[in-house]
């Protein structure tokens, strides 16, 4: 299974993308500024995008790269995979006819070049050789984090979240774990900001690894701009037993 990080930032600047992973070419884990360096036909491969939650981070580059490759999802729709919140506010909000042109409805109803997958935690897809397994996370809107399977090794994906009593028991669940993704956006000293809009600082995210029975590789992700190596000092001080990482754009992480 080869997994390529097209975005992982918690925002925009020069050379930062919001988040976008790749599964080897046809899995796509959210849709979020990274999306727009795939090339053209890098975006025709895609069959089935998982979408983590609604907010734009994550979402913002799925109407154009729909649209960029409408030709093809005409043909075989993109699957979206994702929980039902998260799809009703696609369908308000971002492809309802005024943000975006509706592409649930284009060309038809019966032959659209979009179809929506409603799945919730404990959803299982096989994607032909992969499963992907949906696990409930704590974020400000409804969000899943990923397990991707592939044979024995194991990719977890958190997604946007914070402390949470439901993620660790299905990783624990797994004989191991490989790789582990998760978001860290805000320094200590943002602690508040962080509990308020839903995410780790270094020192809850200590905390809530401790919960881990597993010692993967662990990758950082959802940095906000700016403040990366602040951030990177406060968990490597407080963990220092675990491979831990920042996760750029561009890498390219083989299981």
């Amino acid at each position: 299974m080869q997994v390529r990080i097209l975005g992982c930032s918690g925002g925009i600047a020069a050379g930062l993308r919001t988040t976008a992973i790749l599964i080897d070419d046809d899995i796509l884990i959210d849709a979020g500024t990274g999306v727009g360096d795939l090339t053209l036909d890098e975006l025709r491969c895609v069959k089935r995008l998982f979408l983590t939650h609604s907010h734009l981070d994550h979402t913002v580059g799925l109407p154009l790269f729909v649209d960029a490759v409408f030709e093809t999802f005409r043909r075989r729709p993109l699957e979206i995979y994702a929980h039902p919140e998260t799809i009703a506010a696609l369908q308000s909000h971002l492809f309802n006819d005024v943000m975006w042109p509706d592409f649930s409805r284009i060309p038809s109803v019966e032959a659209a070049a979009i179809k929506y997958r409603p799945i919730e935690s404990g959803a299982v897809v096989d994607c032909g050789g992969r499963v992907v397994r949906a696990v409930d996370v704590k974020h400000a809107v409804p969000t899943l984090g990923y397990c991707v399977e592939a044979g024995d090794k194991v990719l977890a994906f958190s997604g946007d979240t914070t402390t949470n009593r439901t993620l660790w028991p299905v990783l624990n669940a797994y004989p191991d774990v490989h790789v582990l993704v998760i978001e860290v956006s805000f320094p200590n000293r943002q602690h508040e900001l962080a509990e308020q809009s839903g995410h780790y600082c270094p020192r809850t995210l200590a905390s809530d690894l401790g919960k881990l029975s597993h010692s993967p590789d662990i990758w950082l992700t959802a940095m906000k701009p700016g403040e990366e190596e602040e951030i990177m000092d406060e968990v490597l001080a407080a963990l220092p037993e675990r491979r831990i990482r920042r996760l750029e754009a561009g890498s390219v992480l083989q299981l």
